[in-house]
């Protein structure tokens, strides 16, 4: 299901700042080579998260998905001067990926590529965080969401991406495990008293989310 018209899409696009030149080509390369380049953030997204970042002006973002590594490209832009993003890939093939795209960018000292397992990670990274973003496997959503909300400075913002899983959610009833995992995070964050929440219609969802 198209959550969004695309001539709507078309239209967010055109009047969007521009990708800079290197995540352009990220995408391009993504677009071309993987077979799952659907799950890139793409353009308007993108611009939306360097824009959250750039507000915020985080010291420590954390990335649980690095994918290609678009999306870290973007959330960078808005570190402080001393700042540091961490990001998390499962799949070492494409966290090569990332990483040579990392090194490409105007700071990729500001990038910590971590490779493993999220939930095995994070404990040891001993940070408090600005801003987190979620967009990795949806059956871990929820339990990605309780181990780093307790290390998000108050006033900090979490990022959850595909909280609208393809429309899947809007089904009645929910299908399909991820579509399911998602509409449980959806209502874990709603009924969670130590947030702030909105749903962004933005791509396919993302979910706002800020702590107390």
């Amino acid at each position: 299901m198209d959550i969004i018209s695309p001539l709507v899409q078309s239209y967010a696009d055109c009047f969007t700042s521009p990708e800079d030149e290197l995540l352009k080509q990220v995408a391009a390369q993504t677009y071309a080579s993987h077979p799952q380049a659907h799950m890139l953030s793409g353009h308007v997204q993108g611009r939306f998260l360097a824009m959250i970042s750039t507000l915020l002006q985080p010291k420590r973002i954390l990335e649980i998905g690095t994918f290609t590594g678009y999306s870290a490209l973007c959330l960078v832009k808005g570190l402080q001067k001393d700042g540091l993003l961490h990001t998390i890939e499962l799949r070492p093939e494409d966290a090569a990926v990332a990483q040579a795209n990392f090194d490409r960018s105007n700071a990729p000292e500001k990038i910590i590529l971590h490779i493993g397992n999220a939930l095995e990670i994070i404990p040891t990274l001993k940070e408090t965080w600005d801003l987190v973003f979620i967009d990795a496997d949806k059956v871990g959503y929820t339990d990605y969401y309780e181990l780093v909300l307790p290390g998000v400075k108050q006033g900090g913002v979490i990022l959850a991406d595909n909280v609208l899983f393809h429309g899947q959610v809007l089904e009645q009833p929910v299908t399909g495990k991820n579509a399911i995992a998602i509409q449980a995070f959806n209502e874990r964050v709603q009924q969670d008293e130590r947030v702030d929440q909105v749903l962004l219609t933005i791509r396919d969802g993302l979910l706002l989310i800020r702590k107390k």
